[in-house]
């Protein structure tokens, strides 16, 4: 049942008859969509299969099949999202440039981020940063699924990035967190919890957090602020603060009026009775500029800091045939572990693993194993990723849910060496094979459970 205080809080923004409608959806079975990788260009899932409007990439799918059991999934050839936060694209599409760099504050899971990151490609850089640690981990394991190695994954607070990076970031998203009430009808415990006074200590929070990470956006740099809930003063209210205390104006983001969407004053509003998602609201602004101030390039923006002296990298020359185009990135040794990421972002890069914790830097290479130079798991999942240097193995699909188990796997006729395996010709990790078995090289950490 769906809070008393709740309700009457919608009345300020809807008319009676829309009350109901929109109470009625939020008792009513959650809608399930997808965002596919550009890792893949078909889609395995039924043929009543609609496309979502504002997405390109976004389909509803009129089941939720067991995700679990599809080792696409686990690919990174799609992400389970909802269709309303795809909209963040559109803002993207019409304001921020590929070649931007750009700072997904409160990001876990990563839906949003593995948006932007593929939006961005092989242009721009993404930070996408968790501040609850228990949160980051899964961030990062979606990150390196999603497979761009355009992304530096952070853990840090959101004041870490307004004193140390001021001015840096060409656009900066803020999917603060919320009172919850958009996902109602998906999460029982958001109803449990929901309270008049937890709303206004979410008002108090998503300032804080605009406020302390506010000077790293450059000036007329865009602040894209969400959230996944309906009442005003976490919406409306927050957007009116920031134009008026932080300094920002708001943008119009161009939308089709079949598409259902309100349009709030300001902002704009995805209400489950007129839109196929959860309940989301979404406010593009642009940071105030003094007089007319060209954008500098990133180097110019960046902090001095002393860079350390550029190390050997073990079996670089082995790992650069694993790359399709090696040139692009730029490898570096911790202990025995090689990562690799954007060498045209290499100053930023190094600069955010020096004064920031860095959970993961575009996508692990390899590993140093004596003389032996063994492939990393996301080097399976990075699409930069040279196939032709690994033998390949195709997996049906009970050998890809054995492997996704790190199961041991037995491979007639495999050669004695490192193995690609894939499914559906899309890669699924490494194996190393001994000669009568394989030993599975999944991490362990995320395997699938025996069901």
């Amino acid at each position: 049942m769906l809070p008393t205080d709740f309700i009457e809080n919608l009345h300020e923004l809807l008319l009676p008859s829309e009350v109901q409608q929109l109470c009625q959806a939020l008792e009513s079975t959650p809608v399930t969509s997808i965002r596919l990788n550009d890792k893949i260009d078909y889609l395995t899932f039924d043929a009543d299969t609609d496309e979502v409007p504002w997405h390109e990439d976004g389909y509803y799918l009129s089941q939720r099949p067991q995700f679990t059991l599809d080792p696409l999934f686990h690919a990174g050839c799609y992400y389970v999202q909802e269709a309303s936060s795809m909209f963040v694209e559109r803002v993207l599409q019409q304001y921020v440039l590929r070649e931007s760099v750009i700072l997904d504050l409160c990001a876990a899971p990563g839906g949003k981020s593995t948006l932007i990151s593929q939006y961005l490609g092989s242009e721009g850089l993404l930070v996408s940063n968790e501040v609850v640690r228990q949160r980051v981990f899964i961030l990062s394991e979606n990150i390196q699924k999603w497979g761009n190695g355009n992304t530096v994954v952070t853990h840090n607070q959101a004041a870490d990035f307004g004193q140390r990076l001021p001015g840096v970031f060409d656009c900066m998203l803020v999917d603060a967190p919320c009172s919850g009430e958009g996902m109602f009808r998906k999460d029982e415990g958001a109803v449990t919890e929901w309270s008049k006074e937890n709303v206004e200590a979410c008002v108090v929070r998503q300032r804080k957090i605009l406020q302390d990470a506010w000077d790293a956006l450059r000036p007329g740099g865009v602040l894209i602020y969400s959230t996944c809930t309906f009442n005003p003063w976490e919406n409306e209210d927050n957007v009116s603060w920031i134009t008026e205390t932080l300094g920002a104006d708001v943008l119009d983001v161009a939308i089709d009026p079949s598409w259902g969407i309100t349009v709030g004053n300001p902002g704009y509003h995805f209400y489950p009775h007129k839109t196929r998602g959860e309940g989301f609201y979404l406010c593009a602004l642009r940071k105030h500029t003094v007089g007319f101030a060209p954008v500098r390039p990133l180097s110019q923006r960046l902090p001095k800091y002393k860079p350390s002296p550029a190390q050997p990298v073990e079996g670089r020359d082995i790992m650069r045939t694993w790359l399709q185009h090696p040139d692009q990135w730029v490898m570096r040794q911790q202990d025995r572990f090689v990562v690799a990421y954007p060498a045209k972002y290499k100053e930023f890069i190094e600069l955010l693993n020096k004064q920031f914790i860095c959970i993961s830097t575009g996508f692990g290479l390899g590993e140093i194993r004596g003389k032996s130079f063994v492939p990393q798991h996301a080097l399976a999942m990075a699409k930069e990723l040279r196939k032709e240097a690994f033998t390949q193995v195709e997996l049906t699909l009970e050998q890809a849910l054995s492997y996704l188990r790190t199961e041991a796997l037995q491979l007639t006729d495999a050669p004695v060496d490192v193995l690609l395996v894939t499914y559906q010709h899309i890669p699924l990790g490494f194996v190393k094979s001994v000669g009568n078995r394989c030993n599975n090289l999944y991490p362990k950490e995320w395997r699938i459970r025996k069901l």
